[in-house]
């Protein structure tokens, strides 16, 4: 098995719609989600217009899954990321900022399709 890899939101999403790509991955690896992602999803479930069965959807997939809670270490790795975000001029969302700190601190790769995770140094990172 190549390893353990924690998931970006947008992963979750594509392994939901059926995308064959991510459930390969899947299959393969032991996986793991930030609270914060489950938040996001939690968030786009209640906005959706199946709330109730999209909201089951995510907590049959949290329980099959580890996950990772933030702490004052995630909030340190946090802090310093954001800063070095800030002194590049290259802001990305604070909650990913939450995901990549979590990454970093269980040094974990993390599986996103999103392009702005390019600019977190020290981040190894897995696009699906």
């Amino acid at each position: 098995m190549p390893g353990r890899v924690l998931l970006d939101t947008n992963i979750i999403i594509a392994f939901f719609s059926g995308d064959e790509a991510v459930i390969h991955q899947l299959a393969r690896r032991e996986i793991l989600v930030s609270s914060t992602v489950l938040g996001e999803l939690c968030y786009g479930a209640r906005k959706s217009g199946q709330p109730a069965a999209n909201l089951a959807k995510i907590d049959e997939f949290a329980g099959s899954v580890e996950v990772l809670n933030c702490d004052a270490l995630t909030a340190r790795h946090y802090g310093r990321i954001k800063d070095h975000l800030r002194l590049k001029g290259r802001p990305i969302p604070d909650n990913d900022v939450w995901i990549a700190a979590v990454a970093q601190q269980q040094e974990l790769p993390l599986a996103a399709r999103d392009e702005h995770f390019n600019e977190v140094n020290e981040l190894a990172l897995e696009n699906w």
